[in-house]
């Protein structure tokens, strides 16, 4: 007698839920439980997590440090949503951001609360821009990512994500990243010619846009000296400089704000993900005083007092960001990061390393390895995305709190991998 064929129930996700998904196409497991730096399958499959959230996740998942005072929030019975209106857990964030992120590094920013996510803090910016400057025109670099809806994809360099908009996007112009001619023409030599020529036909910008490391563009990270002259040349000129820091900031690349390192103070700051601590939807457009011209309720959103994000927010700079010793320890973590993957690069065939601190990546000159590399990670147990406009970079971006085990552990997966599909020729027998 024949067995009839066991046929499996169809997966709700695949019938019911758009084509737009990616990550579940990636990644085909259904995760249940997480904590720390690592995430668990219903099925029990334990993954390290080098993806955190896509940077929500800086702290790790459920981290106590924020969880438990949200959680106590929570069952306290104070109040959840607030819009723009004033409630104890709002006023605590504001203290806690001002004392100990703004003034100890001699910031003076009006915060604003956009809305919950970093399309929506760029485009307060570049609406705030706009209405400052009296200009139209904005400028962004080549291979920029900044959102998906229409003003963050007209200053966004992606093709493919461009075309979703379905309509032209206009006022912007895009110009070359730090390196873009690999170090063949001179930095902003066309910038600060149509900048000084009355001829060139180029309108005056509002303000430029720019990522310090270009996290979904291929983890292209600008150097120190370049950003200082990027905002040497925006203000010679009274152009706004814009710097979304809404992947790269909140300690991911060694500092709390990225653009530490080199020394800069844009006009506007974009900050989301990672801000709220928890990965709880929050975004912030931090700006200098005397660009907050606004009139009441110009730019608003329903869900931008989301109280909880601010209970976890404040929960996670208090404990992490209260003095130097958390940094310390990143700047640890960092350099055996990097340390790692210079082995790794020395063994492989084709790779380099991009990006910087815990914002990194290895880049493959065969288009297809790194996601040959990501694929072989899953099915080892780790979360590891891609990057770059032909997905030839692999994204490297554990919690700012992984052990020295996980990380290690993950990074063998990735050297186990990445000598799999690019190890470096044997040298030639004598």
């Amino acid at each position: 007698m024949t067995e009839t064929p066991k046929t499996e129930t169809p997966d709700i996700f695949d019938t019911r839920e758009s084509e737009v998904r990616g990550y579940s196409r990636s990644w085909p497991a259904t995760f249940a439980q997480a904590q720390g730096a690592k995430q668990w399958g219903e099925d029990g499959q334990e993954f390290i997590d080098f993806f955190s959230g896509a940077g929500a996740l800086n702290y790790g998942h459920n981290n106590p440090a924020v969880m438990n005072p949200l959680v106590e929030y929570l069952q306290s019975g104070a109040v959840l949503h607030s819009l723009d209106m004033k409630t104890p857990a709002k006023r605590e964030f504001l203290e806690t951001f001002q004392d100990l992120i703004l003034k100890p590094r001699g910031l003076d920013y009006t915060v604003m609360f956009p809305g919950p996510t970093g399309t929506n803090t760029v485009e307060a910016a570049l609406k705030l821009a706009r209405k400052v400057t009296g200009r139209q025109h904005m400028l962004s670099f080549t291979n920029a990512f900044h959102g998906m809806t229409l003003g963050s994809l007209s200053v966004t360099g992606n093709s493919m994500k461009r075309e979703g908009a379905g309509i032209p996007l206009t006022n912007s112009s895009k110009i070359p990243y730090d390196d873009y001619f690999d170090g063949e023409i001179p930095d902003f030599l066309w910038l600060e010619k149509v900048l000084e020529d009355s001829g060139s036909g180029v309108d005056k910008p509002a303000a430029v846009i720019v990522e310090t490391v270009q996290g979904e563009g291929g983890l292209r990270a600008a150097r120190a000296e370049w950003l200082r002259e990027l905002s040497k040349l925006t203000k010679k000129h009274d152009i706004l400089l814009i710097v979304d820091d809404v992947q790269a900031g909140c300690g991911r690349t060694g500092s709390f704000f990225s653009f530490e390192e080199a020394g800069i103070e844009p006009d506007i700051v974009c900050l989301s993900k990672s801000i709220s601590g928890s990965g709880l939807p929050m975004a912030l457009t931090l700006f200098r005083p005397e660009l907050d011209v606004w009139g009441a309720g110009e730019h608003n959103g329903t869900f931008r007092g989301n109280n909880p994000a601010f209970v976890t927010a404040t929960a996670a700079i208090k404990t992490f960001w209260a003095d130097n010793s958390f940094q310390n320890e990143l700047a640890d973590t960092i350099a055996a990061l990097h340390q790692r993957l210079d082995s790794i690069v020395e063994k492989a065939e084709g790779a380099s390393i991009r990006g910087r601190g815990l914002l990194a990546g290895l880049h493959f000159e065969d288009d297809e390895v790194a996601g040959k590399v990501a694929a072989e990670a899953f099915d080892n147990g780790l979360l590891l995305e891609t990057s770059g406009p032909k997905d030839e970079v692999t994204k490297i971006m554990p919690p700012l709190t992984i052990s020295s085990h996980d990380l290690e552990q993950g990074l063998d997966i990735i050297e186990a991998a990445v000598l799999k599909f690019a190890p470096a020729a044997e040298p030639a027998a004598v």
